[in-house]
């Protein structure tokens, strides 16, 4: 068993909730972060689902996160554990992870929501968006501390994306 390279690109940019040897700035190629998620478990309810961040297939595009090295003996236990955090929609990915300090590239995975599950929202009018993320409340807290946490993690670690930024922009309006 070897080590695994774990992408982060949402909550677990600032909030990983597992053990890891390493951790480093990356990115991946080819895809775009998007508030199109629906989110009925954390950021809130089957009734008023609140926004959460998934990647959308975009060529030419670039998404910025946080890379997690997993010491082999921890994968099984740190995947099944993120297989019940992302139950909501959410499928595991390989991809090939680029670091920003362009040491090296790695074969890792990240989780995304397919369109096709039953929480996935899709696109919206900004204003919508903002308007969802501003009222919806979960048991993981509000869908506006989420946006907003996510904004600043991105800004610490020099990580640009217009979506996030429009959002929080709108949101603090």
């Amino acid at each position: 068993m070897q080590p695994l390279w774990l992408f982060g690109y949402g909550s677990l940019i600032w909030r990983p909730d597992f053990e890891y040897i390493s951790r480093k700035v990356a990115y991946v190629d080819g895809w775009m972060r998007r508030f199109w998620q629906g989110s009925h478990d954390h950021r809130g309810t089957p009734q008023a689902p609140g926004r959460v961040v998934t990647l959308i297939p975009q060529a030419g595009e670039r998404c910025g996160g946080m890379a997690y090295q997993i010491e082999a003996s921890k994968v099984d236990e740190i995947i099944n554990s993120l297989d019940y955090r992302e139950k909501n929609g959410y499928d595991r990915c390989p991809s090939a992870l680029f670091f920003n300090d362009g040491s090296e590239s790695v074969d890792g995975l990240f989780y995304v929501a397919n369109k096709n599950n039953g929480a996935f929202l899709g696109e919206a009018p900004i204003a919508e968006l903002v308007e969802q993320i501003r009222i919806s409340h979960g048991p993981s807290g509000s869908n506006a501390d989420y946006l907003l946490k996510l904004a600043d993690a991105l800004r610490l670690h020099e990580i640009e994306d217009s979506h996030v930024f429009e959002l929080e922009h709108h949101l603090r309006g």
